[in-house]
């Protein structure tokens, strides 16, 4: 019997090349190609036909509609998807194993159920196992559709005789073609699957939710095509061992990117934290030095969220320089700034930058509370109460503005705080009421009324 050809594939773009590199010619990425079967010329013209072929229009005769949204009975979850789900839309979900992702779907299925048509394709679990988590999460009563199955064309033939209006499938690494002689889980697959789910969710108008395990370093598994194939990509932060976790938007064709949903880990399932700022704020019953309290965006919610810093004289000649929750490289940036021009010099330091509560903050709005907080901690001088700030910091030693400055003032009000540090130009152009609004245009002038 001939030996069937192979190629090699690459698991971070998808690209192939005839031969095996320890390098992908594509997208550079070192040890990512495995062997997987070259499928024949007639089989690759297949796959492509079935795409439907439309003629040319004009972008003015096309009808704008806006999709109808499926609320989800999850405040939090639709807060992430921009509303609710969107009808004949694809959503990857990624995270770490056992952090939620089937709990938080199986949960908004069990609701779903009583007023719609619905599908769970399980690969993972056998129905027993699904049907012991529903009990658990108090829904084991729930008329849920459920269907154990990994072979893709079984699956299409359920979706297609059933037309529920959500199916969620967990997961898309266990599913196969019987089209593809690669396994489950391979490239080939993955992607294949992948892109005839999606397909057939914008032909029926089904709303197809997709769980995709994740690698070591947190990003989804297969070809990164995965995410360019989906209309939103959601993924699940926070330890395992923490009652916490949060959902963030990191793609959404129909909302807002980088939006936040804060869960509890509860024994009924996750539950949405209606004020999240009250996890990300110590509470302290005295005034400690080294903290600072932010006033951060995530999407379209304002978050106040505490900034810790521990400054300490180093005992070998290169300092350590760590930061949890924020960029590290931007912290030695900010450490060089304030020794320019303020003249704090931290080179024999040791700095330890903390957000607590477990966020990742991404947006440079941060830079100001994380300086005053590592000044709190050097001279050893807590800020006074009801004190909160924000501001990005320029390396000639500015305060430059930061986006919806006026809503993180709303929010740092509503919390009870009454002095804020903001840059110039988020200056309220009207004066709130119990709330002190410090305009500064430098750093040496923030350090000068954060102790005033």
């Amino acid at each position: 019997m001939a030996r069937a050809k192979t190629h090699y594939v690459c698991s971070e773009c998808g690209g192939t090349t005839p031969k095996w590199q320890g390098q992908c010619p594509h997208c550079n990425a070192w040890n990512t190609l495995s062997e997987a079967p070259l499928e024949s010329r007639a089989e690759a013209h297949r796959y492509q036909s079935l795409a439907p072929t439309h003629e040319v229009v004009t972008l003015d005769a096309v009808p704008a509609q806006e999709a109808g949204r499926v609320a989800t009975g999850i405040d939090e979850f639709d807060r992430v998807l921009g509303g609710g789900l969107v009808e004949g839309s694809v959503v990857l979900i990624g995270g770490d194993p056992g952090i939620g992702k089937s709990t938080l779907l199986l949960q908004t299925l069990a609701h779903l159920s009583a007023s719609l048509e619905v599908l769970y394709v399980t690969g993972e679990e056998s129905p027993s196992q699904v049907a012991l988590r529903a009990r658990r999460l108090g829904a084991g009563n729930a008329r849920l559709p459920l269907l154990a199955e990994i072979e893709l064309e079984r699956i299409c033939n359920a979706v297609q005789q059933r037309r529920p209006a959500v199916v969620v499938i967990d997961s898309i690494q266990t599913l196969y073609s019987a089209q593809l002689q690669s396994a489950p889980g391979s490239v080939a697959q993955v992607r294949e699957c992948a892109a005839q789910l999606t397909r057939l969710s914008k032909q029926l108008g089904v709303a197809m939710v997709m769980i995709g395990h994740v690698t070591k370093e947190g990003t989804l598994a297969g070809p990164r095509v995965l995410e360019h194939m989906v209309d939103t990509v959601l993924y699940f932060e926070g330890d395992t061992h923490s009652s916490y976790r949060l959902v963030r938007a990191f793609k959404n064709r129909f909302g807002a990117v980088n939006e936040l949903g804060v869960f509890a880990m509860t024994d009924r399932g996750l539950r949405g934290v209606a004020n999240p700022s009250a996890l990300f704020l110590s509470q302290h019953a005295e005034r400690v030095p080294g903290s600072c309290v932010l006033v951060t965006q995530e999407g379209s919610r304002p978050l106040l969220v505490e900034i810790q810093a521990l400054v300490d004289t180093a005992h070998v000649p290169n300092p350590r320089r760590l930061s949890v929750g924020l960029e590290q490289n931007r912290l030695a940036m900010l450490l060089a700034v304030l020794h320019r021009h303020a003249g704090i010099a931290c080179y024999d330091q040791d700095v330890f930058i903390n957000a607590v509560g477990g966020v990742r903050i991404g947006e440079p709005a941060a830079d100001l509370a994380v300086l005053l907080a590592i000044v709190s901690s050097l001279k050893n001088r807590a800020l006074p109460r009801g004190f909160a700030v924000f501001g990005e910091v320029g390396l000639a030693g500015e305060i430059r503005p930061a986006p919806r400055g006026q809503e993180r003032l709303r929010e740092a009000l509503k919390l009870g705080f009454s002095r804020v540090l903001i840059p110039r130009a988020n200056a309220p152009k009207r004066p709130l009421e119990g709330l002190e609004a410090i305009a500064l245009d430098r750093i040496d002038q923030a350090l000068e009324a954060a102790w005033r």
